[in-house]
């Protein structure tokens, strides 16, 4: 049985949003980075990526995570990722795979989409 992977946009303000759902994966991977270099060519240098529909990534997927923040920190730009804690106290799939490689901290992590776009908020604590 296929899973769907979707990647839709829309735009908050000076927030560019890319909502991802299903297994980011070696298979769907390239989706998104593509998506990601679309926005950042329209010249969104400041991007939320909605994981929260997430439920399967593997390192392809923290791969593409990585470069997107390598991608936007080129061009001076921001990227936040919505992670939240779905009542389990490690919190997301993604949550805990970012942690478990020890990259989480590399990331501006926020628990929604209202919080990311608060500029006066702060990302959540690795």
């Amino acid at each position: 049985m296929a899973v769907a992977f979707e990647v839709t946009s829309g735009e908050q303000g000076a927030w560019a949003v890319l909502c991802v759902s299903g297994e980011l994966d070696l298979m769907t991977s390239p989706v998104l980075r593509q998506r990601v270099h679309d926005a950042v060519a329209e010249g969104h240098h400041s991007l939320v990526l909605d994981l929260a529909d997430v439920f399967f990534c593997d390192s392809s997927g923290v791969g593409v995570l990585i470069a997107a923040r390598r991608l936007l920190r080129s061009c001076q730009g921001r990227l936040r990722l919505i992670l939240p804690a779905r009542g389990a106290v490690d919190g997301s799939h993604v949550n805990r795979v970012l942690g478990a490689l020890g990259v989480r901290r590399l990331f501006d992590v926020y628990a929604d989409l209202d919080t990311a776009l608060a500029d006066e908020q702060d990302p959540l604590s690795a």
